[in-house]
């Protein structure tokens, strides 16, 4: 069984028991979340797909941990003309692991 979810602006394939990294949420470590926005569930052969969501599915998880992402170096420049610029980005997350799938 898995199920497609919707949080922070991007979708994620999940099943239960996985660990993902989504966009930070505001719960505290240790925390059972609920995400609403399932936009489909698949069980086996049966496939239930949302117009937009899914209508009373949930997925519920746990917030295993929150950190930040490897730095990812933005390097500008323009050839003859003195200019180079370097920038430096680290991305926040929220590690959860997906507990169940509600239909």
């Amino acid at each position: 069984m898995y199920a497609v979810i919707k949080t922070g602006g991007k979708q994620y394939r999940v099943a239960p028991g996985e660990k993902i990294k989504v966009e930070t949420l505001e719960a505290e470590v240790g925390a059972t979340i609920v995400l609403d926005q399932v936009l489909m569930v698949a069980d086996g052969e049966a496939v239930k797909v949302g117009t937009p969501t899914v209508a009373g599915a949930k997925v519920s998880a746990t917030v295993v941990s929150h950190g930040r992402g490897p730095k990812i170096r933005i390097f500008k420049m323009r050839r003859r003309k003195h200019y180079q610029k370097t920038q430096g980005h680290r991305q926040n997350y929220t590690e959860i692991r997906v507990d169940a799938i509600n239909e």
